[in-house]
């Protein structure tokens, strides 16, 4: 059940990317969780592929998040996994970055090219010296290997100013918007068209 889930999750976000390409609305990266059980399919990198079809612009639009704890469990699999399916164009990031084990000798082999900050460092930030420092050292580590820094659950103008100071690359988080259905999306791409792509 969730193995379906996750390729219906998979598919149906390349459905609405294309959808809105094929509408000529501007371009987006869209970001899929993959589960535990998506990742340990000996055809993970083969359904991502199929579910691409080919299409190199869906790729370029296409992030998939994966927990910290879930690539450090069977590290030298994933990395080839990983590195097969940032062959096709696709994103990766780690996801809750943080709240893992990972090995610091592993991190620089991992084909990614995002660190998301876990939301509970970005809750505690504002009042946390310890907190503080460990974003920013998180922030300070991905761009010294030319990784993007994305930190989740901004939900307060004091995290959102904390994290542009401290060079964050991307913020999300109900500070800006809740998860919203792909209608929304697309009446916000609409009426947003000279927003920066």
């Amino acid at each position: 059940m969730i193995l379906e889930a996750g390729r219906w999750a998979l598919a149906q976000a390349l459905s609405d990317y294309r959808m809105w390409r094929a509408k000529g609305l501007r371009s987006l990266r869209i970001a899929v969780n993959v589960s535990p059980i998506q990742l340990r399919q000996r055809d993970f990198v083969a359904t991502v592929e199929r579910v691409l079809g080919g299409a190199g612009e869906a790729a370029a639009g296409l992030e998939l998040e994966i927990t910290e704890t879930l690539i450090m469990q069977d590290i030298k699999a994933n990395i080839v996994k990983l590195k097969a399916i940032r062959e096709m164009g696709v994103e990766v990031a780690i996801d809750d970055f943080g709240t893992g084990y990972s090995s610091l000798s592993y991190i620089a082999q991992l084909p990614i090219s995002a660190m998301k900050i876990d939301r509970a460092f970005i809750t505690n930030m504002t009042g946390s010296p310890d907190d503080l420092s460990i974003v920013s050292t998180i922030i300070g580590l991905a761009h010294s290997l030319n990784l993007k820094v994305v930190a989740e659950g901004v939900e307060t103008e004091d995290q959102a100013k904390l994290l542009r100071l401290l060079k964050c690359d991307e913020l999300q988080g109900y500070l800006f918007s809740p998860a919203v259905p792909a209608e929304t999306i697309e009446r916000f791409l609409r009426e947003n068209k000279s927003l920066p792509g």
